[in-house]
């Protein structure tokens, strides 16, 4: 397939991919409708977890565990227990921690139909961190400021007692030099100690009100003015995209279920036979007898007189029988419309109506259907009395007549071969108007005494399993040559530039 040829399908079946389009925003509308929105708040800390200028692998691992373990704190039972407390709610929002990769930010959503609570949540859940902070870094047991603060005050004590027994030795001994000496180093120790664990302990304290206090709040929650769920936006335009891809999916899935005949490439590819006439699709098309010599309705049945008496090397056909596979294909209205432009060629035509059950084209011609082929097949009128004149030169008619008991015993009777071969000697060209060959046979009775056999085919009515059918009644009656007239064809924009040039030279 070409690409014209998706694009026909889809232009065919717009109504199914517009149906399912409009059946899917509509769903998807009232679901929007009908759920409730959710609102999201978000707050941001940060936590300093670099205590110096330079990072190593040590101060990478400490930073990725002291990040993990405030998320885990975040969400564990005694701070949601607290949280629960200062909200006084039973139940909590949605919440969800996460550090912000490659950051050293931890961002805490909480989502709610309620705005208000949510941005209340995220707040209250970032000050009881930060509260808590140096709690929850210390722990329950001693920190090394603690214990460096009692190593700190015994070493003071035993510092003091030192000092306190050299100036005593020098006082109350100072002939002793050795004694004295001793006691000297040894206070000297002592103070020495001491210097050492002051500054361990300055260093510990600063490193751990750094560490303690790095937890501070970078962005707090703002109440939310817009629901971040649904995204009503975004569905819309996903529902369109599904309901078009599906429309179109259901399209290209109707039409290979679907057997109906769409173009005349179709039909050509079915019957094996070559379009005679293109006839176009206009609202006047069924049950209309166009007389407008310039509209693109008469040239498409001009073309067709003219492919049928090019047939044959040039050797027209007398008697033409009209059939269709199904009814209602604009069979009739092809046999009153054909008539016309014949007798416009200088050509005398007579058309019969052979349709006994249900006849058309007395209604057609605006003609009275009182006497008719029935009374003649009957024995009940002649053939002078039955045909009809009409308003339009070179054409005569031959109603049906009372519909009959035995239609079939009728047109299969030798009566009615006797009449075409009257009518060939009195006028040109006879035209038999049928039913449908599928579902009667009374066409198929038909067909071996006339020249030839036209199958008019309704593109988008005619299914293609009953125009096989009628194709192969058509060749298993004898008929002697078959043409396609096709019916619905889309109009010929060319043909409207030359009809528009034509219309502006006559005024």
């Amino acid at each position: 397939m070409e690409l014209k040829d998706y694009l026909a399908i889809i232009w065919r079946r717009w109504k199914v991919i517009i149906a399912t389009l409009v059946a899917t925003l509509t769903v998807v509308i009232i679901g929007l409708l009908v759920t409730t929105p959710i609102y999201t708040a978000s707050s941001t800390m940060r936590i300093a977890t670099a205590s110096g200028g330079t990072v190593n692998y040590s101060d990478y691992m400490y930073a990725d565990r002291i990040m993990n373990t405030y998320v885990s704190i975040a969400t564990s039972s005694p701070v949601m227990d607290e949280l629960k407390q200062q909200l006084g709610q039973v139940k909590l929002p949605q919440i969800e921690v996460k550090i912000v990769p490659n950051t050293e930010l931890i961002q805490i959503l909480v989502e709610d139909p309620d705005p208000a609570l949510a941005a209340t949540t995220a707040n209250t859940l970032t000050s009881i961190l930060i509260t808590q902070s140096q709690d929850l870094y210390s722990g329950g047991g001693k920190s090394p400021q603690d214990i460096l603060s009692e190593q700190l005050q015994q070493m003071e004590t035993e510092l003091n007692q030192a000092q306190s027994d050299y100036e005593e030795l020098v006082t109350n001994s100072p002939n002793d030099a050795e004694a004295i000496a001793a006691a000297s180093r040894a206070l000297e120790v002592k103070q020495q100690i001491y210097a050492n664990l002051l500054e361990q302990y300055e260093q510990t304290r600063i490193r751990e009100a750094i560490r303690a206090n790095t937890l501070s709040i970078v962005e707090p929650a703002v109440y939310p003015e817009a629901p971040s769920k649904p995204n009503r936006l975004l569905n819309i335009i996903l529902g369109f995209m599904v309901g078009l891809i599906g429309g179109v999916g259901l399209a290209f899935l109707f039409e290979n279920l679907d057997s109906t005949l769409y173009t005349t490439e179709q039909v050509e590819k079915v019957t094996k036979l070559t379009a005679l006439g293109h006839i176009p699709s206009l609202k006047v098309h069924k049950q209309t007898l166009s007389v407008n010599g310039n509209s693109i309705y008469r040239e498409a049945f001009r073309r067709l007189r003219t492919n049928i008496f090019m047939q044959d090397e040039g050797v027209p056909q007398k008697t033409l029988l009209i059939t269709s596979a199904e009814p209602g294909e604009g069979k009739s209205t092809t046999v009153a419309n054909l008539a016309y432009v014949i007798a416009q060629s200088n050509r005398s035509v007579i058309v019969i109506d052979c349709d006994l059950r249900l006849p058309t084209l007395h209604k057609l011609f605006q003609l009275p259907n009182t006497s008719g082929l029935s009374d003649y097949l009957c024995q009940e009128a002649a053939i002078n009395q039955i045909s009809k004149s009409t308003e339009f030169p070179g054409v005569k008619v031959i109603t049906s007549g009372p519909s009959p008991s035995n239609p079939i015993e009728l047109l299969s009777s030798p009566k009615m071969s006797i009449l075409i071969d009257a009518l060939t000697q009195q006028y040109d060209v006879v035209l038999l108007d049928t039913p449908s060959i599928v579902q009667l046979a009374d066409a198929a009775v038909l067909v071996p005494i006339v020249d030839g056999v036209l199958l008019v085919v309704m593109l988008g009515e005619t299914k293609e399993e009953a125009l096989l059918d009628a194709s192969k009644q058509l060749e298993d009656a004898k008929a002697r040559s078959i043409g396609l007239v096709v019916n619905g064809v889309r109009p010929d924009s060319n043909y409207y530039y030359y009809n528009k040039g034509a219309k502006a030279r006559s005024k």
